[in-house]
């Protein structure tokens, strides 16, 4: 099993994390970023009507450590101010911070190029 690394607003997280599990995440992120351009779109068009609430994104894994990602498409203006919310966590250990969801993406790229 690989490691994967995301980089934080400061600071990095490294824990182990499989090929599929990347893949699920990546998935997921891609649908994050349509409820995120349908957002953005809205906005740009003037707001006008009721705006359509995007659903969350709340993925979860459990291997070595459990690891979360979340992201609320419907507080952002646009994909690249999007934040996402990740909890990593063990036994003995829990890391709750925000991180950017472009570097998220560039570091999930990254470790898919790696782990081929």
């Amino acid at each position: 099993m690989s490691q994967l690394t995301l980089n934080l607003v400061e600071g990095s997280v490294s824990f182990s994390f499989t090929p599929q599990a990347a893949r699920s995440l990546q998935a997921q992120i891609a649908e994050l970023m349509e409820s995120l351009k349908a957002v953005a779109a809205k906005a740009s068009a003037g707001g006008a009507g009721k705006a359509t609430r995007q659903k969350s994104m709340e993925y979860r894994y459990t291997g070595e450590v459990f690891f979360e990602m979340e992201c609320n498409p419907n507080i952002w203006p646009s994909p690249f101010a999007a934040k996402v919310l990740i909890t990593v966590r063990d036994e003995r250990i829990r890391l709750t911070t925000e991180a950017e969801l472009t570097r998220a993406i560039e570091d999930l790229n990254q470790y898919l190029e790696q782990v081929g």
